[in-house]
């Protein structure tokens, strides 16, 4: 389903832990990471859609989850013009997304990257609030950005998350420690 402006509906999922880390998961063979997301039927809400892509994606149910809260509309980004399909229609320019806050309720252990026939991740790992806008695929970063900054309230109701990581400028010993201490290797 695509809207007259070239849009696909879609859901994105950031899951938070007890330590307000987020999930961050690792396309299927690629060195690509992503927090989970997926398109929106036309017989579903976005929140039903949700629920769907989080048990296909993560292995996860609703009794597993809280849902903390979502961005208020949609969240646009555009793909860059080398990713539009032309030879089908109608031409999807991008996707718009509401964007869901969820906290986890659940061991680790319960975490199920292969319960669809088609996985989209084979590994994940708990990273800091703001690592992702970092890691993203450049053309999601603003998306990410605005997601992110909207519901930072949600975990973080004292005020603003702590600062990203150490950029690219800082000593390489200090950008080794960030990077140990940003996250969680799973799997």
């Amino acid at each position: 389903m695509i809207d007259r402006d070239g849009f696909r509906p879609n859901v994105g999922i950031i899951l938070s832990n007890a330590e307000r880390r987020l999930f961050w998961g690792r396309r299927v063979g690629q060195n690509a990471w992503q927090f989970p997301q997926g398109g929106i039927k036309t017989d579903e809400s976005p929140l039903e859609a949700m629920y769907r892509e989080l048990e296909e994606e993560v292995g996860l149910r609703p009794r597993q989850v809280t849902v903390l809260g979502s961005t208020r509309g949609w969240l646009r980004y555009r793909l860059p013009r080398r990713y539009i399909r032309r030879h089908c229609g109608p031409i999807c320019i991008g996707q718009k997304q509401v964007w869901y806050m969820l906290r986890v309720d659940c061991a680790e252990g319960d975490f199920c990257l292969d319960r669809s026939e088609k996985p989209e991740f084979d590994a994940w790992r708990w990273v800091r609030y703001w690592y992702p806008l970092r890691e993203v695929v450049y053309f999601k970063r603003r998306v990410y950005e605005q997601a992110l900054q909207e519901l930072a309230p949600l975990l973080y109701p004292e005020g603003a998350p702590p600062a990203a990581e150490p950029d690219a400028g800082a000593p390489p010993q200090q950008r080794r420690e960030a990077h140990r201490a940003g996250y969680l290797r799973r799997r």
